[in-house]
């Protein structure tokens, strides 16, 4: 074992065990007089034999202790260091050990650790010095040990060392999640070349080759995942790509209604609706693909269809829900599954199916950033299986199309209440309906008809009124809006010209009418256009009834320029607006009609009720065209909610408008982050105001689902988002509002324009409901 430069091995009692002829040179003394002395007896000696020893121990500046195994025992091994190591060398390996965040096991010939680092403790449970003597496989506990002791076998032969090793370590019950490290090995070599044993350095990076995983996966699930449009295959592919990267079980169960091609339901899914298991991959359990039931009640596959949020579910043998499913229970049983994830296949807010993933075995338990990635996988997954339903829905009556496009329920502001008659006729068409919400706590109310039936009349409808939506966004006037609408449907007419004589669409002409109510709760006014649709009709809250005095406007896409001119009317609160297809004039709108009077007794009676009266007041007989009539009832913006100031035309305007709004906004309640950002909002808006407008100025603050800002004046110019420079002084408003609002734009009227911001009210629904801080 010693070499040349050794001089005495000491058993751990202190006594010498082994006396190099280093040693015997040095001090004096034979091994067969040192060996089996007290190495303190001998010191002592040495001291008192004073000069010889110090003429020796020159030629030695200093020693070495480090110590060795020698059988199942750690024994003393005193070297010169005179051409081993410099003090400087000894300060560094005692820092590596000492700080290094490194994990560092030095290992004998034998692979035993002799030695380990500070940071080791950390690692195992067990003291450090537990870990001595054993070999480094089972001091560890690592998953291969055969394996990593024919790594380190190779290294300590070859002297190659190798780099950057992933080695796992067994799951313990202390400690359900297996750690990864990775592990270098170097070779030692003492001063003459001989090997001494192994350098073994290790980094925990569980943490990081757990997202690389997820990682992948994600990237394996867009790969390979939705190539082929059909429901089965793209949820076997699914199953596929997850087993056993993910999950040692994954199955996928798809609503019956979805594989046929028909519309997902609503959430919550019925009790009642049947899924389809479409799919199933496992490393060690079987199960039957094909299997069309509802899910039991009270599991969580059914809680999930019930909200649409993804559940983390630890598998015991006393859970309650696999009562409620003995033929999954026992599946889970055989399997050995210990915990599972179910996530939803959803769609924009609608329940395609279920999936579940499964981990058994050694395999580590689910955690939260499991469940994102599950939700992740499933929304790749049901975007795949919607586009392969709609590949495999064949063509359905344009009834139901037509039923499917039109809004379920219209989006409202709680200013105005809104009910809607529609009956399709028995070829389908293309009438719809829409109430958006607008900035300022405005409404807009849409009527649409596209003359025509089937299929083409309702896609038709649909682009329609998706370019209805899109304009509306932009905050136009009635007016303004049916214009451009007009502009898309000619654009629709050019584009049906340019198809082929053998498509049927080519022939057929492209009629559409709309009419357009835009309601302002806070002034009680409603402007309203339309193009080749009846009259609106207005019941006030007194029982007076009148046809609203909207000049017709041609109807949409039809050649040259005539206007859609705007009527604005004061609409007090509680007045029911109805506004119908042209199939509904002659029975309902009309002064003279013969169901006029029901409508003109609309009153405080819920919509609900007037609409079912008069649907079942109209006659059954033949019926030119689609019947909808969309009824609204107005309500005011109660005063506390809003504030509006005039400011004055000077610089002074924009500390007057801030002092306002603050004062507002701690009244209503509003916290403390979302008050800053209005505030400097309004000063951002006001400035403008002064620096580019025209007097009078006014300002406006609109307390509803959202906090809106409004800052009026008379000047026409429209305002721009400009890219200042670092050196600019101004020009950032705009862009600092646009960075700050959830979305912003300009409305113009007749005198003038205002420019609006809008941002959540940072009060929650319950405060919001009350209006202010609590007293």
């Amino acid at each position: 074992m010693p070499s040349g430069d050794m001089l005495a091995l000491i058993n751990d009692s202190g006594r010498v065990i082994e006396w190099g002829h280093l040693a015997e040179e040095l001090f004096g003394w034979s091994a067969e007089e040192a060996v089996g002395r007290s190495v303190t007896t001998l010191m002592r000696e040495a001291a008192a034999d004073g000069e010889r020893q110090r003429e020796r121990f020159s030629e030695t500046a200093s020693v070495l202790v480090k110590p060795v195994l020698q059988g199942s025992s750690v024994v003393w091994q005193v070297l010169s260091a005179t051409d081993t190591m410099s003090g400087q060398d000894v300060a560094i390996l005692k820092a590596m050990l000492a700080y290094s965040p490194v994990i560092l096991h030095v290992l004998d010939n034998q692979l035993r650790v002799v030695r380990t680092s500070t940071t080791t403790a950390g690692l195992e449970d067990a003291p450090v010095g537990h870990l001595l003597g054993k070999h480094f496989t089972k001091a560890y506990e690592l998953a291969d040990p055969e394996e990593e002791t024919a790594v380190a076998q190779r290294v300590l032969e070859s002297g190659e060392p190798v780099m950057n090793r992933l080695v796992r370590h067994i799951k313990k019950p202390d400690r359900p999640t297996r750690r990864i490290r990775s592990v270098s090995y170097f070779r030692l070599e003492d001063s003459h070349g001989d090997v001494a044993g192994l350098v073994a350095s290790a980094v925990d990076v569980t943490e990081r080759e757990n997202t690389q995983n997820r990682l992948a996966l994600l990237d394996t699930v867009r790969t390979r995942v939705g190539h082929r449009l059909n429901v089965g295959t793209v949820c076997q592919e699914l199953v596929e790509a997850v087993v056993p990267a993910f999950a040692g079980i994954a199955h996928v169960d798809v609503i019956e209604d979805v594989i046929r091609g028909n519309e997902p339901p609503p959430v919550p899914v019925h009790r009642d609706v049947p899924l389809r298991r479409t799919a199933f991959q496992s490393q060690n359990a079987a199960d039957h693909v094909g299997i069309v039931r509802p899910l039991p009640i009270g599991t969580p596959f059914s809680d999930v269809l019930s909200d649409l949020r993804p559940r983390l579910v630890s598998i015991e043998e006393d859970s309650s829900w696999l009562a409620a499913d003995p033929a999954r229970a026992e599946v889970i049983r055989r399997s050995g599954s210990h915990c599972l994830i179910v996530a939803p296949l959803a769609l924009r807010g609608h329940a395609l199916g279920v999936a579940s993933f499964y981990r058994h075995q050694q395999q580590d338990p689910f955690d939260e950033e499991d469940i994102a990635v599950a939700s992740a996988v499933c929304a790749h997954a049901a975007l795949c299986i919607d586009n392969a339903r709609q590949y495999m829905r064949e063509w359905v009556i344009a009834q139901t199309v037509q039923r499917r496009l039109l809004p379920q329920p219209p989006a409202t502001h709680a200013t105005i209440d809104v009910s809607q008659l529609h009956l399709p006729a028995p070829q389908g068409g293309g009438a719809w309906y829409d109430a958006i919400a607008l900035p300022g706590a405005r409404t807009a109310l849409i009527v649409g008809d596209v003359a025509g039936k089937g299929i083409a009349a309702a896609i038709t409808m649909g682009l329609m009124r998706t370019a209805v939506h899109t304009l509306a966004a932009l905050d136009l006037q009635p007016d303004d809006l049916l214009a451009r609408l007009s502009d898309t449907a000619a654009n629709l007419v050019a584009a049906r010209a340019t198809l082929p004589p053998t498509d049927p669409l080519s022939r057929e002409p492209l009629i559409a009418g709309c009419a357009i109510a835009i309601y302002d709760p806070v002034e009680l006014t409603c402007t309203i256009a339309r193009a080749g649709l009846p009259e609106p009709v207005a019941v006030r809250p007194d029982g007076t009834s009148a046809d609203l005095p909207v000049p017709p406007g041609p109807p949409l896409a039809e050649t040259g320029n005539a206007p859609f001119p705007a009527t604005t009317v004061d609409l007090p609160e509680g007045s029911t607006l109805a506004m119908g297809t042209a199939a509904l004039a002659d029975a309902v709108l009309a002064p003279s009609a013969p169901l006029r009077p029901l409508l003109d007794s609309a009153g405080t009676r819920p919509l609900p009720d007037l609409r079912d009266d008069i649907a079942h007041a109209l006659p059954d007989g033949n019926r030119t065209g689609e019947t909808l009539m969309l009824l609204a009832r107005t309500k005011a913006l109660p005063q506390d909610r809003v504030l509006t100031l005039l400011l004055p035309e000077g610089p002074e305007a924009a500390p007057i408008a801030r002092a306002a709004a603050r004062r507002q906004l701690d009244v209503w309640g509003v916290d403390e982050e979302t008050a800053f950002t209005t505030e400097l909002i309004v000063s951002e808006l006001v400035g403008n105001a002064v620096r580019y407008g025209a007097p009078p100025l006014q300002l406006r603050l609109i307390f509803e689902r959202m906090l809106t800002c409004e800052v009026s004046d008379t000047a026409a110019s429209a305002p721009q988002v400009k890219h200042a420079r670092t050196i600019d002084e101004t020009g950032r408003g705009l862009f600092i509002i646009a960075s700050l609002a959830d979305q912003w734009g300009t409305r113009y009227q007749a005198q003038g324009k205002t420019v609006w911001a809008e941002q959540p009210t940072g009060v929650s629904t319950e405060r919001q409901n009350g209006v202010g801080r609590p007293r």
